[in-house]
């Protein structure tokens, strides 16, 4: 059955009560445009770091029952919505995580936290520990936030427990060293997009990433949210503003159809990585 999805380029601040109004005015505009799964940006409620290096604080951090969060479940209707956040642990020992969910109006479908944390992250949020795919109305989806995709093992492991979608949420920003005048032309774009076809031509999986846009503290946000299909093809995408890349997909045809041939997962020779085989 074809799905329909939309991944969202936007600017999200720490002002949680207008990122709530902002998600939700998204959320609502998406479905109508037709969209069973919306994919909105790392930290869309509460904002992400203002520096790399230096991040001056954390984010506003939520638990995974907040309030704010079943807000968005109540808006969500039968809409799969996947959004980022920051969360505060649920053992009381103060840690902070980078997290992302997928609901709907019958609650959590799916939930993760990242686990890759580059520069400054590590000073702010603690890294999480697993990949783990899971069941959704649209099918079996997978979450990543922003840098857990530079790391192919990653989407990997996400295929091979089943996910025929991935959605990678990011807070992806331009280079900190090496800014391009023109946001297209930064290296920081160019890894963006490679990692995007890439994951999703390796995993033979529908890819959707999207991305924060604007700017926050010193960090300016790439956007280019996008949908790419199995085999590595930009079915939709968005410029460096904000917008929403919509494609519409059969999930199961595409992915059988790119694996009739080469079936990627099936061919991979998992005992040549086992641990002790390398020096």
């Amino acid at each position: 059955m074809p799905v329909t999805i939309g991944a969202v380029a936007a600017h999200f601040g720490r002002d949680l009560d207008r990122a709530l109004a902002k998600v939700e005015g998204i959320v609502v505009d998406a479905r109508a445009a037709g969209c069973d799964v919306v994919v909105l940006p790392d930290a869309a409620l509460g904002g992400y770091l203002d520096d790399l290096r230096t991040p001056s604080g954390p984010p506003p951090a939520l638990r995974p029952d907040s309030e704010e969060l079943r807000r968005v479940a109540r808006f969500a209707g039968d809409t799969v919505v996947c959004l980022g956040y920051a969360e505060a642990a649920d053992d009381g020992n103060g840690r902070i995580y980078n997290a992302a969910v997928c609901l709907t109006g019958d609650g959590v479908l799916g939930h993760h936290r990242k686990v890759h944390l580059p520069a400054g992250e590590s000073r702010v949020y603690a890294p999480g520990d697993v990949f783990r795919a899971f069941d959704t109305p649209v099918g079996r989806l997978g979450l990543l936030i922003d840098y857990d995709k530079t790391f192919p093992e990653a989407a990997r492991a996400m295929a091979l427990d089943g996910a025929r979608v991935l959605a990678c949420l990011s807070a992806w920003p331009a280079s900190v060293t090496d800014r391009a005048e023109r946001l297209v032309h930064d290296r920081q774009a160019r890894l963006f997009d490679l990692y995007d076809c890439a994951r999703a031509a390796e995993n033979q999986v529908v890819w959707a990433s999207s991305n924060q846009t604007g700017s926050l503290g010193s960090l300016r946000f790439l956007g280019q949210a996008k949908v790419v299909g199995p085999g590595g093809d930009v079915l939709a995408r968005t410029s460096t503003k904000g917008g929403l890349a919509v494609a519409t997909v059969d999930v199961d045809g595409e992915v059988a159809r790119a694996r009739r041939t080469l079936h990627h997962l099936d061919e991979l020779s998992r005992s040549a990585y086992a641990p002790g085989r390398h020096p």
